[in-house]
């Protein structure tokens, strides 16, 4: 596979091949991560749908949004422990092998037709997505040579290309083949796509950076033997509490579901409260922190709503969108490749648009593009509005999701990318690899509110919730702009 997209460098005959001008380590990475990303997305488009489904698990749609909620809050968490194997443990390249491994067998157990076995299947999927989410990433950087490389920003666009073709391919295979065929086939197509992506990433690991290989901080004798002891005894904490539930028949799935998504919400506040407590830290970069936590509130507050678009959004679509188009009926997760198709689109156009206006000396600053961000995801749930009072009992246009999809994306632009930027650019020096994990914990974070807000009898499917997170999201938007002058101070040099 690498080989079919690798092409001579420009640079002399008989030099050594490159993918697009890029070591050729990146084709390596770019396909491993597209394969991953299918199965991804994929699952995210199926899930919901699927834990509804009378052939499915046919839960009330409250459940199915809080257990979606589950495994994305999950899957973010564990970036933050994924990026610590790689640092500590196995390496990079060891790890990525591993959680490969695990997200395989994790839709594999998906697969089966049991019901039983569901929930074991989505831990395994959700912990390998985390493990590998944090270390590809950073092998991608090994391939340059530091961050004074001319090719780096490239590398990591062509590398932005591959995941968003998986997503973008993955609702219309999977989705179809769940929806119109079989569930467990679509999953067993998700693990047919990892598998893939783990067989292209050991044939082609050997164009990787070496440093990939190594373990930066690796754990000494005294380490490893502590962070067993405390592993053990909180899986023991776990299982006997788990086992008196069990016990005492007074489980339900809410004993699974709410403690993940406190814990979902909880961490994000212990982490940044850490950082910002840490005497270790410079006045600037406690003011860079200070100032970094109002970007990490504003972005759990766009992603609660923007990942609903594959639940709540979705759920509706299923009941009340019309999916034909001239006669021929489209699977309503085909919905979820809207976004990917959107962001190939449009993300050059916004990469365009920044350095035009930077020439002119007036691009927005970061604040200004959180805020309009956020704005803009909440105007998306005003449009969902629409579409909720007009449906009854019937069907509403699927041009009301594409618009929905359409605003979620321009405010995916104006936060996701730049918020990765900030994140780099704000990051004590002391927390610099650690950083980037904190921010995929506003996912976390903002999913876990979503989780809670369901489990507890909020229906995120009436007008009256989705309008209140409509205002609540454009009034954040409004907050930050307000205060933008007092966040820019905070933030010290950084635009």
């Amino acid at each position: 596979m690498a080989s079919s997209l690798t092409k001579d460098s420009a640079s002399t005959p008989g030099s050594e091949k490159t993918f697009f001008g890029h070591p050729r380590g990146l084709a390596t990475l770019f396909m491993t991560e597209m394969w991953e990303r299918f199965s991804y997305y994929g699952m995210r488009a199926l899930l919901p749908l699927y834990l509804v489904a009378p052939g499915g698990l046919n839960l009330d749609a409250g459940t199915a949004i809080a257990i979606y909620s589950v495994y994305m809050s999950t899957v973010y968490l564990l970036a933050l422990p994924g990026g610590w194997f790689g640092d500590r443990v196995w390496g990079p390249r060891k790890t990525t092998a591993i959680a490969a491994c695990v997200i395989v067998l994790g839709h594999l157990i998906l697969a089966l037709p049991s019901d039983a076995t569901f929930y074991l299947g989505l831990l395994f999927v959700a912990i390998g997505s985390g493990l590998l989410k944090a270390n590809i990433s950073t092998m991608v950087g090994h391939l340059y040579n530091g961050p004074a490389d001319p090719r780096r920003d490239g590398g990591f666009t062509l590398f932005y290309i591959g995941i968003n073709i998986g997503a973008f391919v993955a609702p219309l295979t999977i989705g179809t083949v769940g929806q119109k065929v079989n569930w467990h086939l679509g999953f067993a197509l998700a693990a047919l796509g990892m598998a893939f992506g783990l067989i292209q990433f050991l044939v082609g690991s050997r164009h990787l950076a070496e440093k990939s290989s190594f373990v930066p901080k690796p754990l000494d004798a005294a380490e490893r033997a502590s962070t067993l002891k405390k592993s053990m005894l909180w899986l023991l904490v776990a299982v006997v509490f788990y086992a008196i539930v069990v016990g005492t028949g007074t489980y339900t799935l809410t004993w699974a579901t709410v403690p993940l998504l406190l814990i979902g919400l909880a961490v994000p506040i212990i982490v940044l409260a850490r950082i910002k407590r840490d005497k270790e830290l410079t006045a600037t970069e406690q003011s860079k922190v200070s100032g970094y936590i109002w970007f990490f509130v504003a972005a759990a507050v766009f992603w609660m709503i923007y990942d609903q678009g594959a639940s709540t959004v979705a759920l509706f679509a299923e009941k009340h969108a019309d999916t034909s188009v001239f006669g021929w009926e489209f699977p309503v997760s085909w919905f979820q490749s809207v976004n990917p198709v959107l962001v190939m689109a449009l993300a050059p156009v916004a990469a365009w648009l920044w350095l035009y206006l930077n020439r002119k000396n007036k691009e927005p600053n970061t604040v200004v593009k959180f805020g309009a961000g956020l704005a803009l995801t909440g105007i998306s749930f005003f449009v969902f509005l629409l579409p909720l009072t007009m449906a009854g009992d019937g069907k509403v246009s699927p041009w009301w999701l594409v618009l929905i999809y359409f605003c979620q994306t321009v405010g995916e632009l104006c936060i996701s990318p730049v918020g990765l930027s900030v994140t780099t650019k704000m990051a004590p020096a002391k927390y610099g690899s650690q950083m980037m994990g904190v921010w995929f914990l506003a996912v976390t974070a903002g999913d876990a509110v979503a989780g809670l807000l369901s489990t507890y009898g909020v229906d995120l499917n009436k007008t009256g919730v989705v309008a209140v997170e409509a205002a609540l999201a454009v009034l954040a938007g409004f907050a930050v702009f307000m205060y933008r002058k007092n966040v820019k101070q905070l933030m010290g040099d950084v635009h």
